[in-house]
């Protein structure tokens, strides 16, 4: 998640009417104790997997009952708060610790988000080898029913494996069981059984593929190969996928069952047209598909295998200008996306584990876990930037695919280091979106020459220019100092005594370098305007913080 988008799950927290067992705001101003950190990791670890949350949270530098911001000096340099995670995960379970360290910083102060993993199902999340849960706001031990629960989960309750009362070979889809019966013969093409599986009767076959238990119809087979009209033995819970364009035009079609079948038409509404990456005076032009077909079945399919049906709502597929964005309900059900790409995950359990094994028999997704990644290396491949997750959202799973070049220096780079891995294309492709990454990270790509700038604000290594036309596009990669724009807004303020915050956006974005996105650029003018206003004192804001009104010192 980038900035902005923890920025807002902030003020999400914040507007709660109280803190809850998975949530806790302190002030920490200067410091806090560290044992209790490791208490209440464990604690919010415990309470997140009994409220079904992805995550835990514990926020310094917050007030605890306005939820102000007041700034916290904790562990000051970057380095001492990302060795807290090793600290952590010496004496946890599992050697679990935090999933990211936040910081963010306001006019009000800097306040470090802990991002905590929701204790695994059946492992209870133990500090110094004691269990730690919440009452309410108040952290005390994990009591022994809870400690029960989450060591049952073991024997997990799988929505997708039961029966359909009522429900008979009649409500499934003739055309989708032939086709289903088609694409299992090639999943199992060297298998000795592939002979037979035409002699087998349907009922034979689909308990073969693991679709229906010993004849009976279950939740699996209708979402898979259910006429439309079956869905109502699903009720209360929702099978349905929404097709929404969004941009100059409107349009949306909603998609039930059998999604065997209806994923294709869904990918069929795709506007997929080629897509040419690099100018003609810059490289050879690569022409390229807006977006990978596998990729894009690879996404939905996932959405349908892990989708909380018990949640009752529906998966999204919103088709935007220069990119989709997949949706699906519940959260990222084990382990982390870095997991799955760096280092080599494979899923011990899963939401629907019964669903997806009848999706893998037909070779709808892969069980290795090895299709997250896939995603990542087609984009790299195709030199776009890499998809994204987005958890921001409680109880729902974001993943944007990109159809678009953000930066033609990512490209660029991509064709001319063939020899770059995954991990350091993950890195560029974070810099070029603007997201933060750690100050070695930074020096590694620098060392190699693949970034510019000062941290922690780096820009891809432009080519070097070889004629005066591309010199000239070159320039607009590199920044004035501070000083220019600054003189820029006081010179607007002395003509006409005053600006929003809308005035000096106008003033400043097309004369902010081109490597920054409007992001980052509203970012670095927010920096301007607090180092003039607080720092140097020559403006001041006469209106209020959502809607300032800045006018000159001198002026006043």
């Amino acid at each position: 998640m980038i900035d902005i988008k923890i920025e807002e799950l902030l003020d999400k927290f914040r507007s709660l009417p109280s803190e809850t067992e998975w949530l806790e705001f302190k002030e920490a101003k200067n410091n806090f104790d560290f044992d209790d950190i490791g208490k209440y990791f464990s604690a919010l670890s415990n309470e997140a997997n009994l409220k079904e949350k992805q995550y835990g949270w514990l926020i310094f530098g917050v007030e605890d009952k306005k939820k102000k911001i007041v700034g916290t000096r904790y562990r000051p340099d970057r380095a001492s708060l990302e060795s807290l995670k090793f600290e952590i995960a010496r004496r946890t379970t599992n050697n679990i610790t935090f999933t990211e360290i936040h910081e963010l910083h306001f006019p009000e102060g800097r306040v470090i988000m802990f991002q905590i993993p929701a204790s695994p199902g059946g492992i209870p999340t133990a500090w110094e080898g004691h269990y730690y849960g919440r009452d309410g706001e108040s952290l005390g031990a994990l009591n022994l029913q809870e400690i029960e629960q989450i060591r049952n989960q073991v024997n997990y309750y799988d929505w997708s494996a039961q029966i359909c009362k009522g429900a008979s070979i009649k409500d499934l889809d003739e055309d989708a069981v032939n086709k289903a019966r088609e694409k299992y013969k090639i999943r199992n093409k060297n298998k000795s059984f592939v002979f037979g599986i035409d002699r087998w009767d349907t009922l034979t076959f689909l308990d073969k593929a693991r679709i229906t238990i010993n004849g009976e119809i279950t939740n699996s087979a209708i979402i898979l190969l259910g006429k439309p009209e079956a869905t109502h033995y699903l009720s209360p819970s929702v099978a349905m996928i929404t097709w929404k364009l969004d941009g100059e035009e409107k349009g949306y079609e909603h998609f039930e069952p059998p999604f065997f079948l209806t994923v294709n038409n869904i990918y069929q509404k795709i506007r997929n047209i080629k897509y040419k990456i690099l100018p003609e005076n810059m490289l050879v032009p690569v022409e390229v598909d807006k977006y990978d077909q596998w990729v894009i079945l690879e996404a939905l399919n996932n959405c349908i295998a892990h989708q909380n049906y018990s949640l009752r709502s529906r998966v999204v597929v919103l088709e935007k200008p220069k990119e989709l964005i997949f949706i699906n309900a519940g959260n990222f059900y084990e382990g982390t996306v870095e997991d799955y790409i760096l280092r080599e995950k494979t899923p011990n359990k899963y939401r629907n584990p019964f669903l997806v094994q009848a999706m893998v028999n037909l070779d709808m997704i892969d069980r290795i876990g090895q299709g997250i990644k896939n995603m990542f290396l087609e984009q790299k491949n195709k030199y776009f930037p890499l998809p994204e997750y987005d958890f921001s959202e409680l109880d729902s799973v974001k993943l944007k695919v990109y159809g678009h070049i953000i930066d033609e220096n990512y490209s660029r780079l991509l064709i001319e280091r063939t020899d770059l891995d995954l991990g350091t294309v993950i890195l560029l492709d974070k810099v070029q979106k603007g997201q933060e990454i750690s100050k070695e990270a930074f020096h590694l790509l620098k060392k190699n020459r693949l970034v510019e700038g000062r941290y922690p604000k780096p820009y891809l290594t432009a080519r070097i220019a070889a004629t005066s036309g591309e010199k000239a596009e070159y320039i607009k990669y590199s920044a004035f100092n501070k000083q220019y724009y600054q003189d820029i807004i006081k010179k607007f303020l002395v003509k006409f005594k005053q600006a929003g915050r809308d005035d000096i956006d106008k003033l400043l974005m097309d004369k902010l370098p081109a490597h920054l996105n409007g992001s980052q650029k509203k970012y670095k003018i927010n920096n301007l305007l607090n180092e003039m206003a607080n720092k140097r004192g020559v403006i001041k804001n006469k209106g209020s913080r959502a809607r300032p009104v800045w006018v000159s010192v001198e002026n006043d």
